[in-house]
């Protein structure tokens, strides 16, 4: 398993990843071009991948224009190996060396995702566009939250 910071090169992958997922799945797949996952790892933030055999198999984005994780996908299969776990945590480091702006996320009620991310302390605050929860993540709780590790 190698973790490294996403190129231009990774998006095809990516976009493998973000269609192959069960949970918080695009209604309409061509929503997320390739050149928006470019604006986002290129201009916007950064992104992350994880690779198991040259393959992509997981991916993070932090947007540090509207402060929010655009994206944290793992591809089915490669799920309960820590690399959801792995990629948040490079993310949400990078972002924090960068802004000590609140960053936040929405995500599906019911889902594995919002159970992953109050696990690792992320706060509701609200609902988000169509009925998502909104959570957000203060650059204080997460320094809290890695120096208890």
């Amino acid at each position: 398993m190698t973790f490294r910071e996403a190129t231009i090169k990774d998006i095809p992958q990516i976009q493998v990843v973000r269609n192959a997922v069960t949970e918080n799945t695009l209604s309409n797949p061509a929503l997320v071009t390739d050149k928006d996952c470019e604006e986002f790892i290129m201009k916007r933030g950064k992104g992350w991948v994880c690779e198991v055999d040259d393959t992509i198999v997981g991916f993070a984005i932090a947007d540090l224009q509207d402060h929010n994780v655009w994206a944290l996908f793992v591809h089915p299969g490669f799920d309960k190996k820590g690399i959801g776990r792995r990629l948040h945590d490079d993310m949400l480091n990078w972002y924090f060396q960068q802004t000590t702006q609140t960053i936040w996320l929405s995500t599906s009620p019911g889902t594995r995702a919002e159970a992953f991310y109050r696990k690792a302390g992320w706060r509701e605050t609200g609902l988000y566009g169509k009925g998502e929860i909104k959570f957000e993540m203060a650059a204080t709780e997460w320094v809290t939250r890695i120096v208890s590790m």
